[in-house]
């Protein structure tokens, strides 16, 4: 019962200091007893370029109104 208390801890502080979204998931990667948290800028947007800012020109389209503004 204590893995299940630990976790409902950790859930009730992040709510508590304002978390509105929270996505939990296990992993094996992860040293036991330790957390990673991830930003997150957007629905679809954890570990994209943006989210890194490593966003560089070749990763980035231009809109057609964007290209019309740069001509």
């Amino acid at each position: 019962m204590s893995e299940i208390d630990d976790m409902i801890k950790l859930i009730e502080g992040q709510m508590n200091s304002g978390v509105s979204r929270l996505k939990v998931q296990t992993s094996d990667e992860v040293e036991e007893g330790k957390t990673e948290k991830a930003y997150h800028h957007g629905r679809c947007d954890v570990g994209s370029p943006w989210a890194k800012g490593t966003i560089s020109n070749c990763d980035y389209i231009d809109t057609p109104a964007e290209a019309d503004n740069k001509q």
